[in-house]
């Protein structure tokens, strides 16, 4: 509260989802990975194979979170909600682990 009571700009509390990327010898690999991954719930996971033929495949996450906080130094939510939002921010990272 005391950094955002001294803020003279914007402030936002930005949560990103957790990404995982994996370098796979053969395609096979990735595309079993991607199989674990989207049953496991990493709904944005994919496979990108590079020009050199790199496979990476990405386990992605959808928990994120991006909240305005304050508005050209004028806070703009309560204290209460802030610490709803930090609640809901924890929740999303031990849904990560």
């Amino acid at each position: 509260m005391t950094a955002l009571e001294k803020a003279t700009g914007d402030v936002v509390l930005k949560f990103e989802p957790f990404v995982l990327h994996v370098l796979c010898q053969e395609l096979q690999d990735a595309q079993l990975l991607h199989s674990v991954a989207i049953e496991s719930g990493f709904r944005n996971s994919g496979i990108t194979v590079g020009r050199g033929g790199k496979i990476m495949m990405a386990v992605r996450s959808t928990h994120c979170l991006e909240v305005p906080l304050s508005h050209k130094g004028k806070l703009m939510v309560s204290e209460e909600y802030i610490e709803f939002l930090i609640h809901v921010a924890n929740r999303k990272m031990e849904e990560n682990t």
